[in-house]
């Protein structure tokens, strides 16, 4: 595929696609809470009420008899230790979101290696969705080993003719599609950041699910890298937060830098108590979503053709996690609406909204899937039925 810049935000995608603004959003959340069948179901969609009362159920998770916590310790200090156990590495600081903690993290290693140079992909995270922050409050500066829509080659991080002092790998790398490389890739990718006495920060926001795909546990995926971020909203299903994992003396420094950014709320019980329970329920049941996502996607596949539809693309085919891309020729516009539709005439909502690129061919859109336990329920008939009834909604579509 095509390099892409895809602009979509973590969890809250841009608004500015055609509609009635506010009126055209609510008419979208209420299609697509009220849908009888749904690939997955996100927190955010919910009622305050609806995630106030999910909050309290939480509670089973930790002693609600213990004082809340006062900047960052009680059940704060208690999803950190938890973390840092599931990570295997010697720390873990909360911090109330995630490009904070990596900015903390990437500055913290620019002094430690006394280069302010960080290589990423020019699709990360950072270079995307933060309005340029790395340059502009942590006074670094960032170079791109490659620029195609995948993560660096260890030939590529190694020969690159620059030097710097941190390599930052998103896993998976998510604008182009949830992409991930293979362990042994990984695994010669940093040995070759290594060689150039460079430190390795994964961004691992959606690290959770990785595991599968490696076949390996997550404290020999953490153990590759000096430091490791993991966000609990994104897969986890936690209301908000992250946390910075490594060493002891770095987490020590980064709890410092935490506080300079203004990241050290009074309390943080909400966010901290979701998380313990997205651990607790969610961790456990990410393998079986990344199974079904590659029934989903074959299905998709099948549906599509079926259907007739022409060129289209599911990427990655197979998923490498429990989401991934589908891609279509149509406007964005149309194909966002023919989800609603679909939602509101059948109960089924197979797609949510769907994204002009950045670039790349005119005409051309895509939509992100993600499959969690509400999508466990869907056979591959269920997915080409449902293909089906969605293209027979979309203006233009003989």
């Amino acid at each position: 595929m095509a390099y892409m810049n895809t602009q979509v935000k973590d969890g809250a995608p841009d608004e500015g696609a055609a509609g009635d603004g506010e009126a055209w959003r609510v008419r979208r959340l209420v299609a697509w809470r009220q849908a009888g069948r749904v690939l997955s179901r996100l927190p955010q969609d919910g009622t305050l009420g609806e995630q106030l009362a999910a909050l309290a159920d939480a509670g089973t998770v930790t002693d609600l008899d213990l004082p809340a916590d006062i900047y960052g310790n009680g059940v704060v200090g208690e999803l950190e230790q938890r973390v840092a156990g599931l990570l295997g590495t010697e720390a873990a600081v909360f911090f109330p979101t995630g490009t904070m903690a990596q900015q903390v993290a990437l500055r913290c290693w620019a002094g430690r290696t006394g280069n302010a140079t960080v290589a990423l992909h020019p699709l990360a995270h950072p270079e995307v969705h933060e309005g340029g922050a790395l340059g502009a409050v942590s006074g670094l500066r960032t170079v791109h080993p490659t620029s195609d829509p995948r993560l660096p080659t260890a030939d590529e991080v190694r020969d690159f003719p620059e030097p710097f002092g941190t390599l930052m790998l998103e896993l998976p790398l998510r604008d182009p599609g949830f992409l991930l490389p293979t362990w042994e890739e990984l695994e010669a990718v940093v040995a070759a950041a290594r060689e150039r006495d460079a430190v390795v920060h994964f961004d691992g926001a959606r690290l959770w699910e990785c595991a599968t795909h490696f076949g390996r546990a997550l404290p020999e995926i953490a153990a590759l890298a000096d430091s490791v971020y993991v966000s609990f909203y994104k897969s986890l299903g936690g209301i908000s937060g992250a946390v910075l994992a490594g060493s002891a003396s770095l987490v020590e420094e980064a709890r410092v830098w935490r506080h300079r950014y203004g990241g050290l709320p009074f309390q943080q019980f909400p966010a901290a108590v979701a998380a313990l329970a997205g651990l607790d329920r969610e961790l456990p049941k990410l393998p079986s979503y990344v199974a079904h996502a590659k029934v989903v996607a074959e299905a998709l596949t099948e549906g599509f053709t079926q259907a007739g539809a022409g060129w289209f693309r599911v990427h990655p085919e197979p998923p490498q996690t429990h989401q991934f891309q589908v891609w279509l020729p149509y406007g964005a516009d149309e194909l966002t609406e023919a989800s609603v539709r679909q939602a509101e005439e059948t109960g089924t909502a197979l797609f949510r909204r769907w994204f002009t690129p950045g670039t790349g061919a005119p005409g051309v859109s895509f939509t992100e899937v993600t499959v969690t336990e509400a999508g466990l329920e869907w056979t591959a008939q269920d997915v080409r039925d449902a293909v089906a009834a969605f293209l027979e909604r979309v203006p233009g579509k003989s």
